[in-house]
């Protein structure tokens, strides 16, 4: 399977009836396994033209059947949004009624409401009602904005990332360390970047209630550490020595969010 930016390349498809390749225009031969098809704008391409085609597809809203476990750039891209809807309207509603909340993001709210947010999302989109009315315990919508970054298939800091921004978190000296960070940030895709730097704005307004909420960068940072970042491989041991450099990454970026981003 080729994986690129603009989503998934089936290796074959087999289409019903003629088809021409989206690309080169000629016809794709055969009775089974002609050609590839992008998983998400639906573009029809002989494989050998799948390697040519450029990575900046607009995906079909209709292939998006949901909006948690939904790759962060092609979500953006479907709704043609800076960042996943889903982000805007939980810490719009956050910040409109639960800013003094203690322990805010580390109090956690009733799993079986935090999926039923999770499915109004999927099913309704930015239509979904998350207000008081529905859901007074703003916990649940802390848990469910939580729940969309853990479920994402690529964490907001990405795979390829990881390794760079722990190298940084170990530089003893902290501007150098802050220069760092910095520098890894410019190498998260547009979406990612523009998640994080929205969240992290979010985040130090958190800070700035602690004596109500109790909340610090460093609690935020234990809370989101392993929420936003996780090891490419999956293995426990390097989770756990991780964990003090996940959490220190996210809290320099919230107290430094104003020179980060």
């Amino acid at each position: 399977m080729q994986v690129t930016y603009r989503g998934l390349w089936h290796p074959v498809h087999t289409f019903r009836g003629p088809h021409w390749c989206e690309y080169c225009a000629n016809f794709m031969w055969g009775l089974i396994a002609q050609g590839v098809r992008c998983s998400d704008c639906g573009l029809n391409v002989h494989k050998q033209c799948s390697k040519h085609v450029p990575n900046d597809c607009q995906p079909d809203l209709k292939r998006i059947k949901k909006v948690y476990c939904c790759d962060l750039t092609t979500l953006v891209k479907a709704h043609n949004t800076q960042r996943p809807m889903v982000v805007d309207i939980c810490i719009r509603e956050i910040e409109a009624r639960g800013l003094k909340s203690e322990g805010l993001y580390r109090v956690s709210g009733f799993t079986e409401h935090i999926e039923d947010v999770k499915m109004a999302f999927d099913r309704d989109g930015e239509k979904a009602d998350i207000s008081a009315n529905v859901y007074p315990d703003i916990n649940i919508i802390t848990g469910a904005l939580k729940l969309y970054f853990r479920d994402l298939p690529i964490p907001v800091i990405t795979y390829d990332t990881y390794s760079k921004f722990i190298d940084a978190a170990k530089i003893s000296n902290a501007d150098e360390r802050l220069e760092a960070v910095h520098e890894v940030l410019m190498l998260l895709p547009p979406a990612h970047y523009e998640t994080l730097r929205y969240l992290m704005i979010h985040l130090k307004k958190v800070t700035m209630n602690e004596k109500d909420n109790f909340m610090n960068a460093e609690n935020l940072g234990i809370v989101f550490g392993p929420t936003l970042m996780r090891p490419p491989e999956d293995s426990t041991l390097t989770t756990l020595h991780d964990m003090r450099y996940q959490k220190l990454i996210v809290q320099i970026l919230i107290e430094n969010e104003d020179v980060l981003f």
